[in-house]
């Protein structure tokens, strides 16, 4: 193996589950945008610059969701919802400009991680979600990710991995309008498996140390 191919496993985010899907989705998502991905090419708006907007929408959220405005908080979960949406179409958006890589997906996980965090600070401050089960969801989620990439850098990866920052950003609106109070539930439910998951990362990467 060449030291460029080593520095490309190390850099990896995924599991093998998670890459497979991804492969698939991303080829549905170039189909489906490739009219808009060429307008992007065009204007040269790149893959990072992409990220970057996605980063500052899910920022904008957090911002959004606390101002005294009777429209403040469907504003905030639109800005969530465009966060979402740019995220997925960075990914197309390299494919198409042959810039895709290891690297691209190290900076779109480490927007979404810093998004996560900086969403879950924020329902456990308008309490959308109690102090535990926000802090331990925080802590599992971003050991997860972490162990994600050192299991790739030894040729280990998971097989299988589940981020649940979707549903939960997809939950918000349920909380807050239909269902108050059932998100500390999800959050306890996805708690488990994360929590799981950070248990056999580490045991997998201690025993190949």
């Amino acid at each position: 193996m060449t030291s460029k191919e080593k520095l490309q496993r190390k850099v990896s985010v995924y599991a093998k589950g998670e890459k497979t899907l991804m492969d698939a989705s991303q080829q549905q998502r170039h189909l489906l945008l490739l009219p808009l991905l060429k307008l992007f090419v065009k204007w040269r708006i790149t893959p990072n610059h992409l990220t970057f907007l996605s980063f500052l929408c899910g920022l904008s959220f957090c911002f959004t969701y606390a101002l005294n405005w009777h429209l403040a908080k469907p504003l905030a979960f639109c800005l969530l919802t465009l966060h979402v949406l740019l995220d997925g179409i960075d990914g197309p958006l390299a494919r198409l400009t042959g810039t895709a890589g290891n690297r691209g997906s190290f900076t779109d996980t480490t927007s979404d991680q810093l998004v996560v965090a900086f969403t879950t600070m924020t329902m456990i401050h308008y309490g959308l979600i109690n102090v535990i089960p926000g802090s331990l969801y925080l802590v599992f989620y971003t050991l997860v990710v972490v162990f994600a990439m050192i299991r790739s850098s030894l040729a280990i990866p998971y097989s299988w991995l589940i981020r649940p920052r979707l549903i939960i950003y997809s939950w918000l609106p349920i909380e807050v309008y239909l269902l108050p109070n059932t998100l500390n539930y999800l959050l306890w439910f996805f708690i488990l498996l994360l929590c799981w998951k950070s248990i056999t990362g580490f045991y997998k990467i201690r025993k190949k140390l």
